[in-house]
């Protein structure tokens, strides 16, 4: 590893981290004329990847051309006030690339059904095809994935190989893996570096991106100091090492370990990060493990205003729901819909608690208590929740509102709770 800087108590400045980047530039940017960066979108905003991305750019767009393409998955594509808010103001909007994981893909081959029914213990049985954005085979001279590292629900540790898989990945690899996690057991996998998910990706990365491409990553771990969101760790490299290393400090720093289960727990979805349940159930999985039985989940939402990310995924959560696994499942055996979209049924299963503890979403005035109902959460108006749960005056971790014991986070992107 090139850059192999972090420890639990270790913070980055920003000198510091531009100087780590230039170490980085000097060593692998000379005589580079075509360059393609892969940051993350807006909904990973506290990644400190935005500003590795306009350092990059700032510091070599006079020697070679760059074009940056965010990794959206199946997120919809950034507006310019996304990308200024994430990158700054001083990149042009032409330099952005959006992914379009339907349509803009390069077919590379697949993973066997053998090898998918052998990492699902028995429970799947069809191939995976491996698809990336043609862009990312365009002849670059360097290829830079950068991410933040932090447990992520369906792979077990977000970023390395996944950025590009399902960053900038086609829609049969996100909807198998997606769904491949999920049968697997969410909670088997939250917080691991190894998981069947990583398995898929790597070995596909491996087989077919790896040998085609000059990619190095960037990967950040963000911790926090006092009340301040800081850069615990910072590692570039091109193999498994630069990965597992920042996982390692990652659960250190992200993996809050509870002396108790949580009674009830108030989650707060920042406007400029969370619009929809696609990404704001992060409050639910990420919380679910250290949830005590019959507990109860609020999830402060005050910009909510969709369900999906993309409008035909949004149709297939406000028809089937969060209705449980079982339920899930069973949809899936019996709506062709639902089996050509297995990420959106994945979705479904993280997003409930199979009845094991309530949860309440508490949105602002785009989506009606009808709405919020329909998919089987629980209803309570922003505005009135606030007023008893004021963010403004909750600080993370544990508080006494009226007597009663809550435990609050604000940002739920940020770690993995559990007992």
């Amino acid at each position: 590893m090139l850059i192999n800087d972090g420890s639990a108590d270790r913070v980055i400045s920003r000198d510091e981290l531009h100087a780590h980047l230039d170490q980085f530039i000097n060593t692998h940017v000379k005589d580079i004329k075509r360059l393609l960066l892969l940051p993350p979108d807006h909904t990973r905003l506290n990644s400190r990847a935005g500003e590795i991305t306009a350092y990059l750019y700032e510091n070599l767009k006079d020697q070679c051309e760059i074009n940056i393409m965010p990794a959206l998955g199946t997120h919809v594509p950034m507006t310019p006030e996304q990308l200024h808010l994430m990158f700054g103001k001083d990149i042009p909007l032409e330099a952005y690339m959006p992914h379009d994981w339907r349509n803009a893909l390069e077919v590379l081959g697949e993973l066997s059904a053998q090898r998918i029914n052998e990492l699902s213990e028995g429970k799947l049985n069809f191939p995976m095809e491996v698809a990336v954005n043609k862009e990312v085979l365009n002849d670059y001279d360097l290829i830079i994935s950068i991410g933040q590292i932090v447990p992520h629900e369906v792979i077990g540790m977000a970023n390395y190989t996944k950025n590009v898989m399902i960053g900038v990945g086609g829609g049969d690899t996100i909807n198998k893996s997606h769904y491949l996690g999920a049968v697997y057991g969410m909670e088997r996998i939250m917080g691991e570096t190894d998981s069947p998910v990583r398995r898929a990706l790597n070995e596909s990365y491996d087989q077919y991106v790896r040998p085609r491409v000059n990619l190095e990553f960037i990967l950040t771990v963000i911790g926090k100091e006092e009340d301040e969101l800081v850069l615990r760790g910072l590692y570039s490299g091109e193999n498994d090492d630069v990965f597992e290393t920042a996982c390692e400090l990652s659960r250190e720093v992200n993996l809050d370990k509870l002396p108790k289960p949580i009674q009830k727990c108030v989650v707060y979805l920042d406007p400029e990060e969370f619009n929809s349940t696609w990404l704001g159930n992060k409050a639910v999985y990420r919380t679910r493990k250290a949830m005590a039985d019959n507990g109860q989940l609020l999830v402060l939402a005050p910009d909510l205003h969709t369900f999906g990310e993309d409008p035909e995924i949004d149709r297939l959560i406000r028809k089937y729901g969060y209705l449980g696994t079982e339920q899930t499942l069973k949809d899936v055996e019996e709506n062709l819909e639902l089996a050509n979209n297995l990420s959106a049924a994945a979705h479904l299963i993280h997003g409930t608690s199979d009845g094991r503890f309530n949860i309440t979403y508490c949105p602002g005035p785009k989506v009606t208590e009808e709405e919020i109902l329909m998919v089987g959460f629980d209803y309570q108006a922003y505005e009135e929740t606030v007023k008893k749960y004021d963010p403004t005056k909750l600080k993370d971790g544990w508080n006494i509102v009226d007597g009663e014991e809550i435990f609050y986070i604000s940002n739920p992107a940020l770690g993995l709770w559990t007992v």
